[in-house]
């Protein structure tokens, strides 16, 4: 019986009878009402709402995902392999992806009516290679416009480091504040980037940019590989959420891009979050086949590579 319902109960009875005794038979009757948990119901159906999207994010027998970012236009314009959106999402869905992400103009494009199915994030942050301050990320969406558009998350960007680290990390907990109430789960890409961040894969650094993610509210948490599996395994160490790795500019080789997917997931890393190296990629649907692989089968590197007839 929750004691915060109990006092408030006997508060409201002495107030409307002028008694300040209550019968215990009187109390369980008045805390049976539907109406006196109407917040504590509340609360347990927006978080089992939450639970129940991130299920069509991350997969519920492996606790793993593959989800791939396809928000590049706003920063840099329209790339190879996100010309033909249609394409691309359906590409990702054969493939086997869990997730794509997205802005929000981008959602009536990606929707194909037919095909694969699979989860839908709607990045809210933007920012402009064109900008005198490209490492600033403002909100140009809501929660509620991703609700509209179907999603079953949304996605932040905060740079730490940037000049304007306060109002992205000010932006960062109100949205993290409305995902919590509308039962909305949160994936959060943090990045050290500013004027004294000298290398953004330091693996100190990394772990710092994970734990601002889980400790504003992030339910899943976006953060560079740091290069080694012993090194990343300590920067999931200290997160209590979901971590998944970025994959940043085009790799040499399908075989680099899979060794650090699997190590990454070796050091207890959820999956990954990657754009280019996959959808740019000459056989992006094999690509993603073995990424599957890796992620929900436990496959091996050598396994995987046998997929793309390497």
């Amino acid at each position: 019986m929750s004691l915060l319902f109990r006092s408030n109960t006997i508060r409201v009875y002495s107030l409307i009878t002028g008694s300040s005794s209550l019968p215990e038979n009187k109390i369980a009757y008045l805390l049976a009402q539907p109406g006196n948990f109407k917040a504590e119901k509340k609360e347990n159906t927006m978080h089992l709402g939450k639970l129940v999207r991130l299920e069509r994010i991350i997969n519920r027998d492996t606790k793993r995902t593959i989800i791939i970012p396809m928000d590049h236009g706003t920063t840099v314009g329209a790339i190879d392999g996100l010309i033909d959106m249609p394409e691309a999402v359906n590409d990702m869905a054969e493939g086997g992806a869990d997730a794509v992400l997205m802005h929000k103009g981008l959602v009536r494009c990606g929707h194909r009516k037919r095909g694969k199915d699979m989860g839908l994030i709607v990045h809210l942050s933007a920012s402009t290679s064109l900008s005198p301050m490209p490492n600033t990320k403002v909100l140009v969406g809501t929660v509620k416009e991703a609700i509209t558009l179907g999603a079953d998350a949304v996605s932040i960007h905060v740079n730490l480091g940037d000049d304007n680290e306060r109002d992205m990390l000010s932006e960062f907990g109100h949205i993290s504040t409305l995902c919590s109430e509308w039962g909305m789960p949160l994936l959060a890409m943090v990045y050290a980037r500013g004027p004294k961040v000298s290398n953004g894969y330091d693996p100190k650094l990394v772990a710092h940019c994970a734990r601002v993610g889980v400790e504003l509210g992030a339910d899943i948490v976006k953060v560079p590989y740091t290069g080694s599996l012993e090194s990343f395994a300590e920067v999931v160490q200290a997160c209590c959420v979901p971590v998944v790795i970025a994959g940043g500019e085009r790799m040499e080789s399908t075989a680099e891009f899979l060794h650090m997917v699997h190590d990454s997931l070796r050091a207890g890393g959820a999956g990954l979050s990657v754009g280019r190296n996959v959808f740019q990629h000459p056989r992006r649907v094999d690509l993603v086949r073995a990424v599957r692989a890796l992620v929900h089968e436990d496959c091996t590197v050598a396994q995987a590579l046998t997929i793309l007839g390497e």
